[in-house]
């Protein structure tokens, strides 16, 4: 190569790197700008303004056969960008749980005043699947929705809400609302189609009906989603107090008509229980009120909180069973008693402008704990319970969190309000270590010690009884919602009785004795104990659950359904033997296994050296496995203390007069 031209070639090389280096800056800040705009545009936040005229929903609900709602909605609307929300986090689930997979077959027409339509292609946001956007067209006055709900088959895939003799319409299942207003600033014109002849119950307005189709008054968004309706070819509506100022309904849907059925008794005790919240409460906060009761081995159960109704779903024998498995009972009381607790006061952080701003859980232990208490208090009040079926579900609750609970060693109480977000009713391998939904019954315990303590300073001249009055009994007819924080709950608390109440509520809510547990037993006037005896509650639970439990002894639970193990106790005597979950007990002491059979081996162990024996399969693989447990049965109950004053017999003691 000629020297000069080589020359002028090693002087051009540096030029052309930096020409090169440039464009390779120009081409990633061309990119970095491509990620920027690739990200969706932000949904305006939710302000306290009306949004501009009525949205109409109408649901068809009559194709039972492939459990699909047809869903046509039109929304007022004016040119410019819109974003649309399906509902994420929904009220009485405390989590993100808006079923969004099954909301299909989207499609959006722009309408002008003159009629015409267009179809606009909508945009998912890829940061939050919950939000659909929009860009409406010049001249276009109304936006018309058409999609389908697709309910679930099987519980694997969700809540089962639609079988053909029934429907368990939830609004926000069925609906996309507009970003940027308040929910209760958005009026909402409701129906429903209905299958031929079946009955429905809603806290609804019914404004019309033509044969099948309902339309319901306007309402807002908020009320309309606090509003479910239940409807089904087999019905029956009962009055169960007759108060023109607050009238009460029990309405009963059912996979057959026999199913209906109760005796006057049964019926007396559902009158009492609403007679008892008054009588506990004082105030009432609604105009009228639906318990919305679906008894189905069909469609799922459920238990969930309105201000104006509850959706409660139980097993098609609810009635039938009535003396066999009583424990299910308190449902209707719990959901109840959350009309006062949760819907009229509200914690402040619980309560959102919108289904899609996040919720925080953090008190729980009050809207679900303090609710917890007064179910099963308002169910022994009113009969629904008895007093002794009541202390042997406290003394089950009690054992259950003072022993088994081995979890509260790492995580405590405060933690597990948390739970909603980290998996909403999601089953775990070990619940016991793990821990889960605790608020509920380990913060029943923590308000039975506040009426225990309460009773105890003030010579059993107040209760709990006083602070609810207080802190839910207020502004009679007043729908609230009443938002407190953690301080409202200590005021409240030092207004009935003085006391360091932060303290003992911080003892319960951020500690890890077991100790603390169980503190309402030492003024109750009764001791926690165990003997080889079953109860009403444990037969109630092991029939209803359809398990043998063992959990106080070998520290297992075993399914009906061929000894397959349920749940194992973190470090129990099954749990250190080898035994896990979803084993299937094939044997015991060399003999085909059965319930009988193994409460037998339990019993003589008592007086022999040698474990237990079982033979279990694990998938394709069988196993030996010992248990040296010579403890016998162990079942908890409470025993009285005759040294001290049965407070937890005053406590479920009836207020109202009849």
């Amino acid at each position: 190569m000629h020297a000069p031209l080589k020359t002028a070639r090693l002087l051009a090389r540096p030029v052309v790197s930096m020409l090169a280096a440039l464009v390779m800056l120009v081409v990633l800040a061309l990119a970095r700008a491509a990620t920027v705009a690739a990200i969706p545009p932000a949904a305006p936040a939710p302000e306290d303004r009306p949004y501009p005229g009525v949205i109409t929903l109408n649901v068809d609900a009559t194709d039972v056969q492939h459990r699909v709602m047809q869903i046509d909605e039109r929304m007022p609307v004016r040119p410019g960008a819109l974003t649309l929300f399906y509902p994420k986090w929904l009220p009485g689930n405390h989590a993100p749980t808006g079923p969004i997979e099954a909301l299909v077959g989207l499609q959006v027409n722009a309408i002008t005043a003159g009629g015409a339509s267009q179809r606009l292609e909508w945009q998912r946001d890829t940061l939050d699947v919950y939000a659909f956007h929009l860009e409406i067209p010049d001249g276009s006055t109304e936006l018309h929705l058409l999609f389908q709900f697709a309910t679930p088959f099987g519980a694997e895939q969700g809540r089962r809400v639609m079988t053909p003799e029934m429907l368990q319409l939830q609004w926000e299942k069925a609906l996309l609302y507009p970003a940027g207003h308040y929910v209760k600033r958005i009026t909402m014109q409701p129906s429903v189609k209905l299958p031929a002849g079946w009955a429905f119950a809603s806290a609804l307005e019914l404004a019309q009906r033509d044969t099948d189709t309902l339309v319901f008054r306007p309402t807002s968004l908020e009320m309309l989603v606090d509003s479910p309706l239940f409807a089904g070819r087999n019905s029956r509506r009962v009055e169960l107090d007759a108060d023109a100022a607050a009238p009460v309904y029990l309405n009963v849907f059912a996979d057959r008509d026999s199913q209906l059925q109760m005796t006057p008794a049964q019926l007396e005790a559902h009158r009492r229980l609403v007679r008892e919240a008054r009588a506990s409460f004082g105030a009432r906060h609604f105009v009228h009120y639906d318990f919305l009761l679906a008894l189905s081995d069909d469609a799922s159960g459920v238990g969930l909180e309105h201000h104006q109704s509850s959706e409660n779903g139980l097993d098609s024998r609810y009635f039938l069973d009535w003396d066999s498995v009583p424990g299910p009972r308190d449902l209707l009381a719990h959901e109840l008693v959350h009309s006062w607790n949760g819907k009229f006061r509200r914690p402040a952080d619980l309560w959102t402008p919108n289904y899609n701003v996040p919720m925080q859980d953090s008190l729980l232990w009050v809207y679900e704990g303090m609710t917890e208490f007064w179910g099963m208090v308002l169910a022994a009040r009113s009969g629904l319970w008895s007093p002794e079926f009541t202390r042997d579900a406290i003394a089950w609750t009690a054992a259950t969190y003072g022993e088994l609970r081995k979890g509260r060693a790492w995580r405590a109480l405060q933690d597990t309000t948390n739970q909603p977000i980290l998996g909403y009713r999601k089953p775990t391998a070990y619940p016991s270590w793990q821990r889960g939904t605790d608020y509920y019954q380990e913060g029943m315990l923590l308000w039975l010690d506040m009426d225990m303590r309460l009773r105890e300073l003030t010579s059993d001249k107040r209760s709990l009884d006083d602070f609810a009055r207080r802190f839910l009994g207020i502004g009679d007819g007043d729908l609230g919602p009443v938002n407190f924080n953690y301080d409202d709950v200590v005021a409240t608390l030092n207004a009935v009785a003085a006391a360091d109440w932060n303290h003992v509520l911080r003892q319960h809510l951020d500690g890890h004795d077991t100790a603390t547990t169980l503190a309402a037993f030492d003024r109750s006037g009764w001791q926690l104990r165990f003997s080889e005896q079953t109860t009403a509650y444990v037969r109630s639970l092991e029939k209803s659950a359809k398990v043998q439990s063992l959990t106080f002894s070998l520290g297992l639970t075993i399914r009906k359904d061929g000894g397959r193990i349920g749940d194992v106790i973190w470090d129990s005597p099954a749990y250190r033997a080898g035994l896990t979950p979803a084993m299937n007990l094939v044997a015991v002491n060399g003999r085909a296994y059965s319930d009988d059979l193994l409460k037998e081996a339990i019993t003589q162990a008592k007086t022999r050296p040698e474990p237990i024996e079982l033979i279990v399969r694990a998938d394709d693989e069988f196993r030996v496995m010992k248990l040296d447990y010579h403890d016998g049965l162990r079942y908890p109950h409470l025993e009285r203390m005759a040294a001290l004053p049965d407070r937890i017999g005053a406590l479920l003691k009836p207020r109202s007069r009849s």
